[in-house]
């Protein structure tokens, strides 16, 4: 990189070091600018690229923000980011409850490997840009989990609903995007967790923490009461923890704490969350 603090370059930039080669190192993030410029980030998670204002449709590592204007380096209004994407989920609720529940399974089983979920992202970005993906490269597994997702797409709306169908597959690949933008031991603690009753739990965490009320929740109330067994607690509490969200318990009643007000993990956490359970 230059001393000027800005490269231009299409293809991956390699550093050769000699074998036998002693280094002594450290990472650092940065945060690079639309212009090509970077910046050192001292402190975690303030790293990522610029938002280029001009798109329609924006993407963060993975994560599309329909929105047009969320800000991985501003302080995160979860409750304003989700009301924005409260269509999406209005729009599942409505599906008939055989295709909600077959379209939740069939997610589920996407999200127990993480090269499938990127191979469903990148057909429905495709569909969702007007174009018609070639499934004929995916792996038959693959190809079978997308093509019976499109397919329940299809059945879910009458023919001659172009705009229905084009809604529907935006509902959905918002849930995929986000599962994307998640980390890899986030997603594989939430793919356990796809039960209809745990996933109304999560999501009444998840509106907790949008809320930023810092009230206490009693683990009494009926939607609360499965975080009684251990195991799922233990498994809901590192779902968040690796959104970071922090989950406090004491004795009957837990809490709700956001750890960074900053980035997109509690973002993407709930928005996966909130989709599969408006299937559930």
């Amino acid at each position: 990189m230059k001393q000027s603090g800005s490269t231009q370059t299409d293809c991956d930039v390699s550093l050769g070091i000699p074998a036998n080669t002693v280094m002594a190192y450290s990472l650092i993030e940065l945060y690079v600018k639309c212009n090509g410029k970077f910046e050192l980030c001292l402190i975690r998670n303030n790293g990522g690229f610029e938002i280029d204002k001009s798109k329609e449709g924006l993407e963060v590592d993975g994560f599309m923000d329909l929105g047009g204007d969320f800000d991985t380096n501003s302080p995160l209004n979860l409750n304003k980011e989700l009301e924005k994407l409260s269509g999406h989920f209005q729009l599942l609720l409505t599906l008939p409850a055989a295709k909600r529940s077959s379209l939740l399974q069939l997610l589920k089983t996407t999200m127990e490997d993480r090269e499938a979920v990127s191979v469903l992202e990148s057909v429905l970005d495709q569909m969702c840009e007007g174009e018609t993906p070639d499934l004929g490269d995916l792996e038959e597994s693959e190809r079978e989990t997308v093509q019976a997702i499109l397919d329940l797409v299809d059945q879910c709306v009458g023919k001659d609903e172009d705009e229905i169908i084009s809604s529907l597959l935006s509902a959905v690949h918002l849930i995929v995007s986000a599962m994307v933008g998640m980390t890899d031991e986030g997603l594989s603690v939430l793919g356990s967790c796809c039960s209809p009753p745990v996933l109304q739990a999560l999501q009444i965490l998840v509106q907790h923490v949008a809320a930023g009320s810092g009230e206490t929740l009693s683990l009494r109330d009926a939607g609360l009461a499965v975080l009684t067994e251990e195991e799922l607690y233990q498994r809901t509490e590192s779902l968040f923890g690796h959104s970071e969200v922090t989950l406090k318990r004491e004795e009957d009643t837990l809490r709700t704490e956001m750890k960074d007000q900053r980035g997109y993990l509690p973002l993407v956490m709930s928005i996966t969350v909130k989709g599969l359970f408006s299937l559930s």
